[in-house]
Parts: structure tokens; sequence; C-alpha cells
């Protein structure tokens, strides 16, 4: 089954834009094009583009995208950088989670100190807790 460039847009909840982005980037060389120059995807096509928006949310650059890409074509020679590739954006997300997950904590306490403090009718029901700390609790 083939897919035109729309329909992967919609499947993949990117733009069109982005994909033709993507393509002029040199992160899609994997694609064909129609007599006419339209792209035509195939399902491995749609596959490899859902990698490649996982690596661009992780954080990775486009010009470290277009390497993995390269790295693809080259075939088996270029497993262990693919290996260190995914290693290395590992450990950035895990970081990435232990901040957010410091983020969520510290959001959660002021959910539960606002909650304390409307039911109470005031901030004071915190006045003991809070000694010796900011009056911006």
């Amino acid at each position: 089954m083939t897919y035109s460039i729309s329909e992967v847009a919609s499947k993949l909840n990117l733009t069109v834009y982005t994909l033709r982005y993507y393509d002029k980037e040199g992160l899609m060389p994997f694609v064909e094009r129609t007599a006419g120059g339209k792209r035509v995807f195939k399902e491995t096509d749609v596959e490899l583009l859902n990698v490649i928006e996982c690596l661009k949310s992780s954080g990775m650059p486009i010009k470290d995208i277009r390497n993995f890409i390269e790295w693809l074509s080259e075939g088996d020679s270029t497993l262990q950088q693919r290996y260190d590739m995914f290693t290395e954006r590992k450990a950035a997300v895990e970081k990435q989670m232990e901040e957010l997950q410091k983020t969520m904590d510290l959001i959660e306490h002021k959910c539960d100190y606002y909650k304390t403090a409307l039911e109470a009718g005031t901030e004071d029901v915190h006045k003991n807790e809070r000694m010796g700390k900011s009056v911006f609790s």
C-alpha cells in the first residue's frame, strides 16, 4: 500500500509543510516519486518517519537525524553508530524525564498547598509549616 504526502501528514499528525521541510533537509531520501514528481510513501517510509518524529521530539537536532538516515543507507557497517546514538538519546531523555519529574513534584506540592488553603479559606493554615520559608509559598 502507498500513501500520498497528505495521507502521511494526517497519519502522523504532521503538516504537509513539515514533510516537505524534512525532504528538503535530506531526511527522506528513501521516498520515491512518481514521473510527475509527487512523493509516494510506502508503509516502511511511514514507520521511518515515525522514528524521525521520535528523535525530533526527544530534542535531537535535524543534522544528527540526517546522520542517522545516512547511516541507515550505509547498512550494517553503521550498526554501532546507530546503537550508540540511541543509547545517548535514551540517556538524554532519561535526564529530561528526571527534570520534568522535579517540575511535576513542585507543581503537585503547590496544588496541594492551594487546595488546602482554599478549603480552609486562608493560607494561614500553612503558617506552622512555613516558618523560615518564603512568603511566596
